[in-house]
């Protein structure tokens, strides 16, 4: 055992030797090997320097190209390669930093080393330094070699726009749905959103953007503010930048190629706010492409609408009073609970004429104010802007005027400021305005009332596209809002020669006249509806040419003196006043061109002495008894009203003195005889006035009662400018309880031949002569005809309008067996009222072309019809839009199957209304949901109790946009599915 013991330790001793002689003798051979590497310290050092030097070269380059990528990944996607590469890059920065500090370390601390010692460590530093070149080196070289891994990335589908939710506004809702219906329609590429400023337009357009339907019927929605300062260049550029492309140093042709290729293959919705004038976006590099792309452009000007080839209009409306009331209360807050201030924010509204952006800066500076003696103030503030600056207003104002300076001459700006003579909101009736216009000298180098008023619809169509007026829903009447008259007035004041004086009317209305100042300063007074009971005795207004009195009742009389210091007037309106009689100074009023006394009910003497220059003069309806013999004294007159009602011939010695009035007005070129079609005391008088008329040679414009059928016989014969057919004609034939021609009201320029025959018989030839040059055509109350064809096929083809109402032995409109061509190949609206025993409108074949551009159908109390589409009928009616059936009893179906069999899908392709009501034995619009029905936006739907089922599903009827019916109704509706029944209860409204 000790011999072990002591053999163990003896090995572990000969171990312990040998280890340290192994060790020593390392360290020996070691030392020596690094004896033989080591360079000098000065080499170690150049080598640390160069290879710092090196790394910093190496560093710069790499981070460079790595920088560069990261700037694309803002336009492109990365693959997982160049997310990895990235990484690397990214570790060894912090790797060069780190060497970074030992390198500075390093050079710190040489001067503390042993030589020895520095040599070695800045050896071994400038070892890793060149390695870690190596490495950035080899990493630049991967980046460089791997072309392709960064792929494009897809710009996005839609940038949302800052701005109201649709849904927080009914009438933004609206007004989106309406666009979104029409952007589902594929005959609809580009639709124009046009309004004055202050509108809505740009908030209706972000809402479009913003709409979660948009995004899904398009691949990308393009937004585009377009400015006035815009030019095609940087709107093609800021396109490009929205696609993502890069177009840097390339030329516009260039560009618009990237652009074509980029959309050529996506569904797009390009959005243009703020457009001023013709944008050509082919030039852009955006054409009409395959897949259904879409334009929707907003702009101030209708004419920018039509230049960019627009298939679609969209006016937008002011403010209703309950949606500007609900607007100014939300932004208003919690300052609208102040007590009693409700009647004042009222008022306050009012004031904003139902302009959004006004509404908006009204709001916010009312919102400030907490109490009510601020509210009154700022009210009465308000009233006097724009003397008085209110924060907020000042942008809006000069948008409005720009649009004024826009106007091209200095005719259209004063056309426009004297609309601003009629009262606020008022329904502007635009013959008389245009009348005034002419004899006021605006409209020049007209040789006749028909060319002055062509010039002056010109004139307000220009008004009206840049949205200083507003069309009426009244036919031909227009609208200046509260804030445009405010401007107008303000605009005028500066203007000199048209100082545009109107009073304020207050609650209870004017009731007294200006003060002589006022009347001395005017150019043009308006004091039309009024409270005035009296006027100043002679007030001193050399400079007046334009007075309006009309429609103060409480007016009896005036002043014997008063237009005795008037001698430059040259419009007077009087119309609707209670005056006896003129005054004696009329006869000064050498200027009178044009002077309206409608409607004067008291009016028992007519004085026209001296009045030479009278160009227009309206009498209808006045209380004069005897027929008027003095306005043969008025030679230069060029448009005459006036109506019979009071009075007619009681001597044979009248009928020459009526018929010579007229034949002494040889200048006569508008005439207007109203009677009263149930006094049949009018007879001889028209009669007389008829064979005078005949004789007149610059006639544009007749329209007058004949009492028969002879008596139009009798001035179709004599009169020389009938065989010319030189003027427009309105001609009623026969008694009837109206003097209005009823079909007139559905077009929107009247200005067109229109024929009523009431309560005849048979079929005269002279009827059917005048009808060859008829366009409106009316049938009242007729015997001895049982279809409208009777009258002639070639007779009836030029009628735009007709109205049947009363013609019990009417039995079908159109008999096609008994013509050889198209019939009613011109008719655009048709109106069928009370003829019990109509049983068709088509009977037989229906010839191509015939009711080809067919607009409107309405029928109404038919009691035998039972059919409205023949067999062959509905395919030519490719334009109807609006059908409208009323209590016709014995109807069943809308399009009744066993005349329609495999009837197209695409019928009726541009239907937008239709309206049932009263309809008992109606059971079906349709038999099935084959239909498409892609115009449709509206149905009413009233008293149809077994209508229970509806033609469509989720795929048709894409523009249904309102059903309105009762809740009984809705409550038995039948549908195929849950979906179907839920997509027509969110277009369902409870009928009022």
């Amino acid at each position: 055992m000790f011999e072990a013991a002591a053999s163990g330790l003896g090995l572990a001793a000969a171990s312990a030797v040998c280890t340290a002689a192994g060790e020593e003798a390392y360290n020996y051979g070691k030392n020596i090997v690094n004896n033989m590497r080591r360079k000098p310290d000065n080499e170690a050092d150049n080598d640390l320097e160069d290879n710092h030097k090196r790394l910093k070269e190496k560093a710069k380059k790499l981070y460079a190209r790595r920088d560069n990528i990261l700037a694309q990944t803002m336009t492109k996607l990365v693959n997982q390669v160049c997310e990895a590469w990235i990484s690397r890059v990214m570790k060894s920065e912090e790797e060069v930093r780190e060497l970074e500090i030992k390198y500075n370390d390093e050079k710190s601390n040489k001067k503390r080393r042993s030589q020895h010692g520095s040599s070695k460590s800045r050896t071994d530093l400038s070892n890793i330094i060149a390695e870690k070149c190596d490495e950035l080196h080899n990493l630049w070289l991967e980046e460089k070699s791997k072309i392709g891994i960064l792929v494009e990335k897809l710009p996005e589908r839609v940038i949302i726009m800052h701005g109201p939710k649709p849904e927080d506004k009914p009438f933004l809702h609206s007004t989106v749905e309406e666009i979104l219906g029409h952007l589902r329609d594929k005959n609809v590429k580009r639709i124009g959103l046009w309004g004055m400023p202050g509108i809505g337009k740009t908030t209706i357009m972000k809402s479009l953007n913003n709409y979660e339907d948009t995004a899904k019927m398009f691949d990308i929605v393009i937004w585009v503010t377009v400015s006035k300062d815009l030019s095609l260049e940087k709107l093609q550029h800021k396109i490009a930048d929205r696609l993502k492309l890069n177009v840097e140093g390339i030329t516009e042709p260039e560009i618009a190629q990237q652009i074509w290729r980029e959309l050529k293959s996506k569904r797009y919705l390009l959005l243009l706010d703020e457009v001023w004038d013709f944008l050509d976006l082919s030039l852009i590099g955006m054409y009409e492409s395959e897949m259904d792309s879409k334009v929707v452009l907003a702009t101030r000007y209708l004419h920018v609408c039509s230049d960019m080839d627009t298939h679609l209009e969209l006016n937008v409306p002011r403010l209703s009073e309950a949606d500007a009331w609900n607007m100014f209360k939300v932004k208003v807050g919690r300052n609208f609970n102040i007590p009693n201030v409700e009647p004042i924010a009222k008022e306050v509204v009012i004031e904003c004429a139902g302009l959004p952006l006004l509404i908006d800066k009204v709001a916010s500076n009312f919102r400030r104010r907490d109490n009510i003696h601020l509210w009154r103030d700022g009210l009465r503030s308000l009233r006097r802007w724009p003397s008085i600056k209110i924060q907020g207003i000042g942008e809006l104002i000069e948008c409005l005027e720009f649009c004024y300076e826009n106007l091209k001459d200095e005719v259209q700006k004063d056309c426009f400021l004297y609309c601003a003579l009629y009262t606020e909101d008022y329904e502007i009736y635009t013959d008389p305005l245009l009348e005034c216009w002419t004899v006021e000298g605006f409209i020049h180098d007209a040789s006749e009332f028909r060319v002055a008023r062509g010039i002056g619809h010109s004139i307000l169509k220009e008004l009206i596209s840049v949205s200083l007026l507003e069309k009426s829903e009244k036919m031909n009447h227009v609208r200046m809002n509260k804030v445009i008259r405010t401007m107008a007035l303000n605009i005028s004041s500066r203007r000199c020669n048209f100082n545009i004086l109107v009073k304020p009317h207050g609650a209870g209305g004017l009731q007294e006249a200006p003060d002589e100042v006022e009347w001395k300063q005017a150019n043009r007074i308006s004091l039309m509806d009024s409270k005035l009971g009296t006027l100043p005795e002679m007030p001193d207004c050399n400079k007046l040419s334009t007075l309006f009195l009309q429609r103060n009742w409480e007016l009896k009389e005036i002043p014997d003196l008063f237009f005795r210091y008037m001698q430059n007037l040259r419009v007077l309106d009087l119309h609707g006043t209670g005056i006896m009689l003129l005054p004696s100074t009329i006869s000064v009023l050498k200027c009178l061109r044009a002077l309206y006394l409608h409607s004067c009910i008291f009016l028992v003497e007519l004085h026209l002495n001296g009045l030479e220059h009278l160009e227009v003069l309206d009498i209808r309806d006045t209380g004069l008894n005897h027929f008027p013999i003095q306005i043969r004294h008025l030679i230069r007159l060029k448009c005459l009203r006036m109506s019979l009602s009071n009075f007619g011939i009681r001597h044979s010695s009248d009928v020459e003195s009526c018929r010579n009035v007229f034949s002494s007005l040889y200048l006569l070129e508008e005439l207007q005889i109203i009677v009263d079609s149930n006094n049949q005391s009018w007879e001889l008088t028209v009669k007389a006035i008829s064979e005078g008329v005949a004789t007149l040679m610059h006639l544009t414009s007749l329209s007058i009662c004949f009492p028969t059928v002879d008596c139009l016989k009798s001035f179709i014969s004599t009169s020389q400018l009938w065989k010319v057919c030189c003027f427009t004609f309105q001609f009623s034939v026969g008694y009837h309880d109206t003097a209005l021609y009823k079909i007139l009201g559905c077009f929107e320029y009247q200005n067109m031949n229109c024929l009523k025959f009431a309560n005849g018989e048979g079929v005269d030839p002279i009827i059917s002569e005048v009808l060859l040059k008829t366009h409106a055509f009316e049938l009242i109350g007729h015997k001895g005809a049982s279809r409208l064809s009777d009258f002639g096929v070639d007779s009836i083809n030029k009628m735009r309008g007709c109205l049947i109402e009363g013609c019990n032995e009417i039995e079908t409109i159109v008999d096609g067996n008994s013509i050889t061509g198209s019939a009613l190949i011109c008719l655009e609206k048709m109106l069928i009222n009370n003829v019990p025993n109509l049983k068709t409108i088509w009977k037989g074949p229906v010839h191509y072309g015939s009711l080809s551009q067919l607009e409107t159908l309405t029928l109404c109390k038919c009691l035998k019809l039972k059919m409205i589409f023949s067999s062959g009928m509905i395919k030519e009616l490719s334009k109807l839009q609006h059908l409208e059936v009323e209590e016709c009893p014995e109807i069943e179906e809308i399009i009744t199957e066993s005349e329609n069999i495999g009837l197209e899908p695409d019928v009726l392709p541009r239907l937008k209304m239709l309206v049932l009501s009263n309809l008992p034995r109606v059971k079906g619009i349709w038999t099935s949901d084959s239909l498409k029905w892609p115009s449709l936006e509206r149905i009413k739907i009233s008293m149809c109790q077994i209508l229970t089922k509806l033609p469509f599903n989720n795929e048709n009827a894409i523009n249904l946009r309102c059903i309105e019916a009762d809740q009984s109704w809705w409550s038995a509706l039948e549908c195929q599915d849950d979906a179907i029944k839920q997509r027509l209860r969110s277009i369902w409204f409870q009928s009022p």
